[in-house]
């Protein structure tokens, strides 16, 4: 299964040699991104019209990131190519066109020449003109630099190169400041870093044991990974992120929580004792070079093994339902009871409903009469827990690497199974695709949250009393919290959906002085909301598909 927009054909190691060329002509600020204004004056070459290139740009911008890596442009490269051979560029042609071998590089009409004078004109790196060698402006620091600089203010407007890095230079300079002075990070979510940003995609499995969550994982790597444990018995004790890397190798969870190249340092707020149960599972795989998959224990039945765990089970869910694009729910035939743990489990993913996918998995176990009765089951079952009047999707299917067993099912649970795994799949082909969608979609949903959150502090601390009696009123506010959430929605016109979980909230809050909390800064409220309102709509505007 590819995932993911790479070179449509294959390519030749001379190819390559020429694209590598081109590209570091293209790319003006030598930062390996191909701009839209740089694809512009480059394009232009082709002699393509305006709406072919506009289609060349959408095709090899799939993720809509704003800009062209390096694989996107050799992309590009062969989809002018097969415009200029008269094909009707649609995504059937790429699907066509990943069988051909060796796809000609285009005609770029005097691309050599200037390639060659840009070569003629560089003596030891600096650009040569009229005769005397020019200096060079410095570059604009990477955006890996951006966290750990004391101001944000001196950062160069041209290091904004993509929708990324833009959201990160707002989230420093406009929500970021929010966060802090109200505490944001001790009552809901930790500070973003680098890595929150660049981290690849997530898809995140959940489910009781034995309903083959790592086995789903297997069966789309087509192999096993470091560490995976396959049984009947609860045999998956701990939450393993399976993720690419240079070598086949299991990394434990303390060092994976220091890693500053990785986005879970915000785990550490879970404790030791989660981390001892938290581990990363590396290999080299075209997969997972897309995708990062979450595996997750087995949800177990009943109060007392609720009490044995020695971490917040919910609390980690949560935090990881915030950081995925996607999250299986996982049953299977003989497993559709949904016990008090998994009940608050699915609670915890409150607010992530449009990520949520369920899967039927090891359907073959059951023939089709006993399937319709199941199906029916599991729906009853996830209409009284979701709380939602839309139907979930369901995929049926058996996914791992056995055939079908037909004999129970007959072929029409063959075609069946054959077509729901064909739309999961699509599903997470998706994923990769909809990455920076996502990415401003989760990053406006914490503004949002943060706001509320600075509201609420704000007025806790405005009710609190100027010199006598604050151990009490601190008491009466925490007790009637729930009330006074009320008055803040109305005072500010805000939707009740969008609120904090009171308990959670309340549990939290019992650890502060609530007079040492800041005042409402109206200031820093416009400043997210101005970001809101005009900053990331210009900033989508700026990396839009330059022929729009």
């Amino acid at each position: 299964m590819e995932i993911g927009s790479g070179p449509i054909g294959s390519t030749s190691k001379e190819h390559q040699a020429i694209y590598q060329e081109w590209f570091n002509f293209a790319d003006s600020d030598g930062d390996g991104r191909v701009t839209g204004n740089d694809a512009t004056k480059f394009f232009a070459m082709s002699k393509l019209s305006r709406p072919e290139l506009k289609q060349v740009w959408a095709l090899a911008d799939s993720k809509r990131q704003g800009f062209l890596g390096f694989t996107e442009f050799i992309t590009a490269m062969q989809l002018v190519s097969l415009a200029q051979a008269g094909h009707e560029l649609t995504l059937d042609i790429i699907k066509t066109a990943a069988n051909v071998e060796n796809i000609n590089p285009p005609l770029m009409e005097g691309l050599d020449g200037l390639v060659a004078k840009t070569k003629a004109l560089t003596i030891n790196g600096h650009p040569e003109v009229n005769g005397s060698i020019q200096p060079q402006p410095p570059p604009p620091p990477p955006p890996s630099q951006w966290f750990g600089s004391k101001s944000a203010k001196n950062i160069p407007h041209n290091a904004v190169t993509s929708i990324i890095d833009g959201l990160k230079r707002l989230y420093i300079e406009k929500l970021k400041p929010l966060e802090v002075a109200y505490r944001f990070n001790d009552f809901v979510s930790p500070l973003m870093t680098n890595s929150d940003f660049d981290a690849k995609p997530m898809v995140m499995l959940l489910g009781q044991y034995s309903t083959g969550k790592t086995t789903f994982i297997k069966h789309l790597l087509k192999c096993n990974y470091p560490g995976a444990h396959i049984g009947p018995e609860p045999t998956t004790d701990r939450f393993v992120v399976v993720m690419s890397g240079p070598d086949e190798r299991s990394i434990p969870g303390n060092t994976i929580a220091v890693h500053a190249e990785m986005p879970f340092s915000g785990l550490t707020t879970f404790g030791g004792a989660f981390l001892s149960k938290f581990e990363c599972s590396q290999m080299p795989h075209p997969l997972l070079d897309q995708i990062t998959f979450v595996d997750t224990p087995g949800v177990l039945s009943g109060e007392k093994q609720r009490t044995q765990r020695s971490y917040d089970f919910t609390g980690v869910i949560s935090w990881f339902a915030a950081k995925c694009d996607l999250i299986l729910l996982l049953f299977d035939p003989h497993k559709l009871d949904i016990s008090d743990e998994f009940k608050r489990v699915i609670a915890s993913l409150r607010g992530h409903d449009d990520k949520i996918r369920v899967v039927l998995n090891k359907a073959d176990q059951v023939d089709t009469q006993q399937l319709m009765r199941v199906y029916g089951a599991l729906m009853w079952s996830l209409g009284k827990v979701l709380n939602t009047p839309e139907v979930v999707r369901v995929y049926i299917g058996s996914f791992n690497d056995k055939p079908v067993n037909e004999a129970a099912m007959g072929p029409i649970g063959g075609d069946l199974f054959e077509k729901e795994q064909d739309d999961l799949l699509a599903d997470l082909t998706d994923i990769p695709k909809k990455a920076c969608d996502r990415r401003i979609n989760e990053f406006v949903k914490r503004a949002r949250a943060a706001k509320i959150h600075a509201y609420i502090i704000s007025h806790l601390k405005k009710e609190m009393p100027a010199m006598i009696g604050k151990s009490k009123t601190q008491q009466r506010l925490i007790d009637n919290l729930e009330e006074e959430f009320g008055k803040v929605q109305r005072e500010f016109h805000l939707p009740a959906g969008d609120f904090p979980n009171v308990e959670h909230f309340r549990e939290v809050l019992n650890g502060y002085n609530i007079d040492k909390f800041e005042k409402l800064k109206p200031k820093m409220i416009q400043a997210v909301d101005d970001m809101l309102g005009y900053e990331i709509p210009e900033l989508l505007k700026n990396f839009r598909n330059p022929y729009d």
